[in-house]
């Protein structure tokens, strides 16, 4: 029976209150009856809209029809033909402003929690399901893959379904990419991108951690193993900072380091080998997705007092909704219109930083409205951390080994409509081509690219 409903079913969570002390996973996830009721607030609308949205194109309504039915599995068959990382998507991907923006039943209440819907599905699958998936017969090809974020994994995993031999090839000791070193584990705890691994390893493809590509081994070298193609997938990890005064004291983090330190090296834990700030009062510059993960995992490392800094309005705020509402539950303070000129320092540590308020102009190119200086109008915040979250590049160290590989002024590897390089054989997606995006526009690029390569070699 349809569900009209105007509003969704709620996620649960943990209280505010508990969880801003732990590192357990914020959202707890749906019910099967839950789950149930939501999926009957599908219309199955015929021309799919939501489906356009998707950059993976996923087939939405069939699977919600199949949770209506309560045949979970069949869902999760539907959705793991287009989608190589269904649990990862389902936490951590925009869908309100990708397919569920598209939704029908957005015009006049909430659109379907299709994320909520996926993450269920993936879950029950993860569970329930001890049946391993088969390995399909080998084709003979060969492909190697640099990096196991969402790009290089989707791309791998399509690959190995139509029987490629696929290596990925993995600059850290643990494969997943931004998805281990850079989402907290409230938001995507790392058993979930483990065991997303394991299905892709059981579907044929070999991961080799500890080797850095253009290092270790040059793309020149991968072909001269015999790969017949090269998926460049190596994510956008070098930060970016604002060239203020004061940025090199002890305290000062870009949101990279201090993430990976804490996600990736364990340095919450007692005694750690990488150290990490533990305590005081924290600015965290800027408005992103990552800059709320850096926020929140302050919060948790025991941080007293954490602000986000952000140059424009709430209105502008980059992040998703929900990780800005949960900050905000969290006690996560927002300082916005203004802009950090300089960090002060005492005995070479941090000591406070200097703003200066700002007001909204004109739109910008991309339409947001240009935050312009108010004269005379700095304040300074006593803080005793830095952590500096405006954005990321791809690193140069694959262009400057890789003769013949064309990037732009930024650093991005520059591609075709199919992914393809200017180098004959070597594709590319991701942060490596865009800058920091989102998982699931990297996922697309993975796609896209693996599509390309079948079709050069098959």
């Amino acid at each position: 029976m349809a569900n009209m409903n105007p509003k969704r079913n709620g996620m649960p969570t943990q209280d505010a209150s508990v969880r801003a002390h732990n590192f357990d996973e914020v959202a707890l996830g749906y019910s099967e009856e839950t789950a149930i009721d939501e999926a009957n607030r599908c219309l199955n609308c015929k021309n799919m809209p939501c489906v356009s949205g998707c950059p993976v194109k996923i087939q939405i309504p069939e699977f919600i029809g199949k949770i209506k039915e309560g045949d979970f599995e069949a869902a999760y068959q539907i959705i793991t033909k287009s989608s190589s990382l269904p649990a990862v998507c389902g936490r951590v991907c925009p869908q309100e402003t990708q397919c569920e923006s598209k939704c029908v039943r957005g015009i006049k209440g909430e659109s379907v929690g299709i994320g909520r819907l996926e993450r269920f599905v993936a879950d029950w699958h993860n569970t329930f399901c001890t049946e391993e998936p088969t390995r399909p017969e080998s084709n003979g090809h060969k492909v190697a893959i640099v990096g196991s974020g969402p790009s290089g994994l989707t791309c791998a995993g399509d690959l190995a379904k139509k029987g490629y031999e696929v290596t990925v090839y993995e600059a850290l000791h643990t494969a997943g990419g931004v998805l281990v070193y850079g989402i907290p584990e409230f938001r995507l705890p790392k058993r979930i991108v483990a065991q997303e691994v394991e299905t892709l390893k059981k579907l044929g493809v070999t991961i080799e951690t500890n080797i850095v590509i253009g290092k270790t081994l040059t793309v020149d070298e991968l072909f001269d193993m015999g790969y017949e193609a090269v998926f460049i997938g190596s994510g956008a990890g070098l930060p970016n900072f604002m060239g203020i005064p004061g940025e090199s004291l002890n305290g000062v983090y870009s949101a990279n380091e201090f993430l990976t330190r804490s996600n990736l090296m364990k340095s919450y834990r007692d005694n750690p080998e990488t150290p990490i700030m533990k305590g005081g009062q924290v600015a965290v510059v800027g408005g992103g997705n990552v800059a709320m993960d850096a926020a929140r995992t302050a919060l948790r490392l025991g941080a007293e007092k954490v602000y986000i800094v952000y140059r424009r309005s709430m209105e502008e705020l980059p992040a998703r909704r929900e990780e800005v509402e949960h900050a905000k539950e969290e006690g996560i303070i927002f300082n916005l219109l203004c802009n950090p000129v300089e960090i002060l320092g005492k005995n070479g540590f941090v000591s406070g930083i200097t703003c200066v308020r700002m007001e909204l102009g004109e739109p910008d190119e991309r339409g947001r409205r240009r935050p312009i200086e108010i004269p005379n109008s700095e304040f300074t915040m006593d803080v005793d951390t830095v952590i500096m979250s405006i954005g990321t590049s791809p690193n140069p160290l694959i262009k400057s080994t890789t003769e013949g590989l064309e990037v732009n002024r930024r650093g991005g590897i520059v591609v075709n409509e199919d992914g393809l390089t200017s180098r004959h054989g070597v594709y590319a997606g991701g942060d490596a081509v865009t800058g920091a995006a989102t998982v699931i526009s990297a996922m697309g690029a993975g796609k896209t690219a693996a599509q390309a390569i079948d079709k050069a070699l098959s």
